[in-house]
């Protein structure tokens, strides 16, 4: 209970700062960015003069003192007022999010889940059978393609199995033909359809870096006595294999796969880009484009708490994996 506790306390602290460092940022910026922001709309005709108010409570430009000004802010972070997005006006910075949020979890949270089991298996595999063809030929293969930026083999996916062979869709989540319906099978099969290629893309970029970490972890734990005793109590090598090394074996690739999915919450920005994927990648890269300023102080801070939260759920795990710990 101490060491929770401790890590609490310690993420705790770490959501503190990264609040106050968003309040800090607007601040460093030459002038008013509520007054450049709301002078840009002007002269295009699209600003209301109740979004010049908005945008100076989300960034804290308030009246009165700099810790009041802080204290006003913390108090609309909290509630989730992250203001209006200045990009999609008059719609609030919570609800571009919320639209967008969903379609990356499902497609890059998957995938990143799918590339690490695969991976994981396929090095305990690599390890455990060392000199095989696992070994010989589907790590080196891999390998290769993890040296590969992911958005230039899902550019060339793009080109051959969509373009040419007509495979795949080319872009967007669904089809646009089709009412968004949760209920509805047809809309279900399309979403799962217009995925496939981004997914597989991100699975075929990543797997080979998991795979190369849990072999090269369960090489090192092949060796310990509690192997070789288990090896020799006539244990199943099966037993072996997944209860005593690989166990063990994938303490360290826990935390390189919690800091993964707090980063899901940021997007494939070039993943979704290359795809035109509406997930929160590409809203982030068209917030920074139209220097959105609070749409984009709201999505960094959700990246900055999902990585938070995503390692304090790994420090769990150790917890119960790893008796030590405790």
């Amino acid at each position: 209970m101490r060491y929770l506790a401790r890590r609490i306390g310690f993420y705790a602290i770490a959501a503190f700062f990264a609040l106050t460092l968003n309040f800090v940022i607007p601040r460093l910026m030459p002038g008013d960015p509520a007054q450049l922001m709301f002078g840009r709309l002007s002269t295009s005709g699209q600003a209301d003069p109740r979004l010049l108010d908005s945008l100076r409570e989300i960034f804290g430009f308030v009246e009165g003192p700099l810790h009041e000004q802080y204290f006003a802010y913390l108090t609309h972070m909290l509630q989730g007022n992250f203001g209006i997005s200045v990009s999609q006006f008059p719609v609030p910075v919570t609800d571009v999010i919320a639209s967008s949020l969903g379609w990356t979890i499902r497609l890059i949270g998957l995938a990143t889940i799918l590339s690490f089991i695969i991976g994981t298996l396929l090095g305990t595999f690599a390890a455990w059978r060392r000199g095989r063809w696992t070994d010989n030929l589907v790590l080196p293969a891999l390998g290769i393609l993890n040296s590969f930026p992911y958005f230039w083999i899902a550019m060339v996916a793009l080109y051959f199995l969509a373009f040419g062979q007509g495979w795949f869709p080319m872009s967007h989540a669904y089809d646009l033909d089709l009412v968004k319906d949760w209920g509805s099978p047809e809309y279900i099969a399309s979403v799962i359809y217009h995925a496939m290629l981004p997914a597989f893309t991100i699975i075929l970029t990543s797997v080979g870096g998991w795979m190369l970490g849990m072999r090269n972890n369960m090489i090192g734990i092949l060796s310990q006595d509690y192997v070789v005793m288990a090896q020799a109590k006539g244990l199943s090598d099966r037993r072996v294999m997944l209860v005593y090394a690989a166990r063990n074996a994938l303490l360290p690739s826990l935390t390189a796969f919690g800091m993964s999915l707090g980063f899901v919450i940021g997007g494939a920005l070039l993943t979704e880009y290359v795809f035109s994927y509406p997930g929160i990648g590409l809203t982030l890269l068209q917030a920074v484009n139209a220097r959105d300023y609070p749409l984009m102080q709201g999505i960094f801070l959700m990246i900055t708490f999902s990585v938070l939260i995503a390692n304090l759920l790994i420090d769990l795990a150790y917890v119960l994996l790893d008796p030590r710990v405790r």
